[in-house]
């Protein structure tokens, strides 16, 4: 009996630990991602992605799905995908107005080197940092919580 309750218990803490990150991350463009991330002086997560990227596809899985990744993002950033490779869109970044190459060149401070990139964008500071290439759940964990601390100056 006491093993039943206890599993009982575990289980429920489990499921209402995760019930967070069932949600999963609600990605954003960059436009309203940039104004959103201003407005509440956070900072901007930009998964720079391509839709023929395969390590693109696979970062969302093995990264943006999991509970603590997800969990970490909704908390203390705002999260945007933005394919640079899109066509006829305008985004409006720092009072200009940019097409999807001219900004990830922009962004990246013509650093990207391939996809996927990720690029932290903190507005009230200006500061940005730039992580290239594919990063599982277990690598993307200390990354988010070292830019944390780097633009807010908590962990």
């Amino acid at each position: 009996m006491k093993i039943r309750i206890i599993a009982i218990l575990a289980l429920s803490l489990m499921v209402g630990s995760s019930f967070k990150a069932e949600e999963g991350i609600k990605w954003l463009d960059f436009n309203k991602g940039y104004e959103l991330a201003k407005k509440k002086n956070k900072i901007m997560i930009v998964d720079v992605y391509t839709e023929w990227c395969g390590w693109c596809k696979r970062m969302d899985k093995d990264a943006y799905e999991k509970p603590n990744i997800i969990n970490a993002i909704n908390e203390d950033f705002i999260p945007v995908k933005f394919n640079p490779e899109i066509k006829g869109v305008m985004y409006n970044f720092e009072g200009r107005v940019y097409s999807g190459d001219q900004l990830a060149r922009v962004i990246s401070n013509n650093q990207i080197s391939g996809y996927p990139t990720t690029i932290f964008i903190y507005p009230k500071t200006k500061n940005s940092e730039l992580v290239p290439g594919y990063k599982n759940a277990e690598q993307m964990a200390p990354i988010l919580t070292e830019v944390k601390k780097k633009f807010y100056g908590k962990n």
